[in-house]
């Protein structure tokens, strides 16, 4: 099959472990960009070294794909309910009084650097019932224009996220130039710190595949990837802010409850203890 943009394949030398998506080339069409196509990893290789996958093992592949993101929903929203309950016998004082009430969410901003990880996210955040603003934007042009957006926005929660790996060729683990975009996130969340320096008061996730954990919670970050320099998978910011937007304002959140319903775990994600967003209010007016 001819190598075209947007053609799914895995890599030879890498015993075909992963999909990605070719998102370009070199001048000469030797090397291939490649973007994770449920991990939010970024690679190169050469085109002799890629396997194109057939309609019979993509098919196979996303109904394995899917059937880990339904469980990891379904215990979302296991949590979820318990959080309501909770919400619910407080608000009417232990159900004493028969009084409906509303809930006003954490506000998300999600800047992307994948515009299809961006629409599976999006769509994940309706199902989750979490307002959401997303917008996709090149890793690069983040640390100029995502302040002012902030600014514009005005959220609750910051995602900042996309592609990201470590290139072991451009220098030591600890060096933050040898990662492809870990440098990006970092001065991004270091400049809306500028501004909006509590960590309770603007929620911020940053990083993608392999970022550089340390850093990117050292300028700021609640909550980041990744400590293992493991790859993590594309849901996995959605999973981790949504949690902070539906949980009380009054409540904060252990870090391994966070963490306890994303599809990468430990290794992959890791934050700071964090305080929810979600208000209830009441009374809810019938109509006339």
């Amino acid at each position: 099959m001819k190598l075209e943009i947007g053609t799914i394949v895995t890599r030879n030398s890498y015993k075909r472990d992963l999909l990605f998506r070719i998102v370009g080339f070199s001048e000469d069409r030797t090397i291939a960009e490649l973007a994770g196509e449920e991990l939010r990893l970024w690679a190169d290789a050469p085109v002799d070294d890629l396997f194109v996958v057939d309609d019979k093992q993509m098919t196979e592949h996303r109904q394995v794909v899917k059937d880990k993101e339904d469980s990891s929903l379904k215990l979302f929203r296991q949590d979820y309910y318990l959080l309501r309950q909770k919400r619910e016998y407080l608000s009417t004082n232990g159900y004493q009084y028969d009084q409906s009430y509303f809930e006003l969410p954490g506000r998300v901003l999600h800047i992307d650097g994948d515009p299809l990880y961006l629409n599976k996210c999006l769509d994940l955040y309706k199902k989750l019932g979490v307002p959401v603003y997303g917008i996709h934007m090149k890793e690069t042009d983040m640390p100029e224009k995502v302040p002012a957006l902030v600014d514009e926005i005005r959220p609750d929660i910051l995602v900042i996220t996309g592609h990201d790996a470590y290139m072991k060729s451009k220098g030591d683990i600890s060096d933050v130039n040898a990662y492809r975009h870990t440098k990006y996130f970092i001065r991004t969340v270091r400049e809306v710190r500028r501004k909006y320096s509590n960590l309770d008061h603007l929620m911020i996730f940053a990083g993608a595949c392999q970022s550089h954990f340390e850093s990117l919670i050292k300028v700021g970050s609640n909550f980041a990837s990744s400590p293992a320099r493991i790859n993590i998978h594309a849901l996995d910011p959605v999973y981790i802010v949504s949690k902070i937007s539906l949980t009380s304002f009054m409540d904060r959140v252990n870090v391994m409850d966070v963490l306890r319903n994303t599809l990468t775990g430990k290794e992959g994600l890791g934050g700071v203890e964090t305080r929810g967003f979600l208000r209830t209010g009441m009374p809810i007016k019938s109509k006339p």
